[in-house]
């Protein structure tokens, strides 16, 4: 009897029991994954699998110049026919509003998709994006019919002015990108969380470890994007899968609720009214002392 209770009353830990949407495409995997800096297409592929990601993102720039690879772009493109994953484009490398809304345009025409995630970096040094002509160029691209993954900071202020312009989603990095730092301002993050209830938040750059993810996912993030930190693993497939463990965990417990903390200790076993508490002896009875005899 009581296990069927708590069967019935656990919420659901399967990824397609708790899914998210971009407009109205479904998906069940958190875990968006890049495909740049693999040591081969083979381990590539390998990682896209323990991945399991259903989104799997790609520079347009390196497209372009890999024109004579070594079959990077036929493995992607075979891995999305084996997985049904889908392709998110990304303008990595722009530095202008004109030059992303022109490679964005190649993407679409390229890839048959109006996916694209939106980079523009304003400083060579730590690649943080421009918010300036990260908006102006989100703007024109919803304008023009795609549907826009911007790649921002975790300024509230920006944020809210990407979805006054019409994206239907934020991607705010949670440190620079490729420094596997984690994240390195919760409470900037937190109060994205906080303050945009409703928004559809991914975390987008500076992941290093499995526990950085779980960490995003616990705080009520709704995805993480990574690439490095598989990538540059030492076994990139291993690195997959234990980050996509760590994602369904982090997930399982906000959807459990993650208890609040404090800033003192709080008992976790109160003595009073409990069963099992031995009653005070009575008065003038034999006490045993710990240092007796």
């Amino acid at each position: 009897m009581l296990q069927a209770t708590l069967a019935a009353s656990a919420p659901a830990d399967r990824a397609d029991e708790d899914p998210w949407h971009v407009g109205r495409v479904r998906l069940h995997s958190r875990f968006l994954l890049g495909t740049a800096g693999y040591p081969s297409p083979a381990v590539l592929q390998g990682a896209l699998r323990a991945a399991r990601t259903q989104v799997v993102t790609v520079g347009l720039k390196r497209t372009l110049a890999a024109a004579g690879d070594n079959g990077y772009i036929a493995t992607i493109r075979q891995t999305l026919r084996d997985t049904g994953a889908r392709l998110l484009p990304n303008t990595a490398g722009c530095r202008t509003a004109r030059e992303a809304v022109q490679l964005a345009h190649m993407a679409r025409e390229l890839y048959d998709t109006p996916w694209l995630k939106l980079e523009v970096v304003g400083d060579e040094h730590t690649l943080q994006p421009d918010p300036f002509e990260l908006l102006a160029a989100a703007s024109q691209l919803v304008r023009d019919g795609f549907t826009v993954f911007p790649y921002c900071t975790d300024d509230l202020v920006t944020c809210r002015r990407l979805l006054d312009a019409g994206c239907p989603l934020l991607m705010p990095w949670g440190a620079p990108i490729g420094s596997g730092q984690g994240l390195l301002n919760p409470f900037a993050l937190r109060t994205l969380r906080e303050r945009l209830p409703d928004a559809t938040l991914i975390i987008d750059a500076g992941l290093g470890a499995p526990s950085h993810a779980a960490q995003a996912l616990e705080l009520g993030f709704d995805a993480v994007l990574l690439n490095s930190a598989v990538a540059h693993a030492r076994e990139p497939v291993a690195m997959a899968r234990a980050f996509r463990l760590a994602i369904e965990a982090g997930r399982a417990a906000w959807r459990a609720g993650v208890m609040a903390r404090q800033d003192f200790a709080v008992a976790s076993t109160p003595v009073s009214g409990q069963p099992f508490t031995l009653p005070d002896p009575p008065a003038g009875a034999a006490v045993l002392r710990a240092d007796a005899p």
